[in-house]
């Protein structure tokens, strides 16, 4: 079976840290899928945070994003009270696009690489936006 395959990036720009949970371990006694999803959300919530913007708000006020799509490679597993490093990349910036890059990290080894996409949307007229100016004048001033 042919595999997605993510690759590093040459730099992260922001790091978050989380200690893996009860809630975050599967069946299987590791970090589930779905509980990676969550936390590469809360990365991003925290990213988008320090630039001064949110989901709904890419700093014009009125343009937000919407997922597109995931893709994550697993190379370790992460058990309960882990302490992982995400670290973010925000790239491939188009005139209605971008990725985030993530790079998921245990004790310095790489537990994960994800990339999500993302399109611009206005939630009030419902449809797809340009990146706002905002947000790129955000990304240039912070990183």
């Amino acid at each position: 079976m042919p595999r997605i395959k993510l690759h590093e990036q040459p730099r992260y720009e922001f790091c978050y840290e989380v200690t893996l949970q009860v809630r975050d371990i599967n069946y299987g006694g590791h970090l589930g899928n779905d509980a990676l999803v969550g936390l590469l959300h809360e990365a991003r919530i925290n990213l988008l945070s320090q630039l001064g913007c949110s989901e709904m708000n890419l700093g014009d006020g009125q343009t937000g994003i919407i997922m597109a799509d995931l893709a994550v490679n697993f190379k370790e597993e992460g058990f309960m009270l882990d302490r992982l490093q995400i670290d973010s990349h925000i790239g491939e910036i188009s005139q209605r696009s971008f990725r985030i890059f993530h790079r998921i990290t245990k004790s310095g080894s790489i537990l994960a690489l994800a990339e999500t996409g993302f399109v611009t949307f206005n939630y009030a007229t419902r449809t797809i936006a340009p990146v706002p100016a905002a947000f790129i004048e955000a990304l240039n001033n912070e990183f």
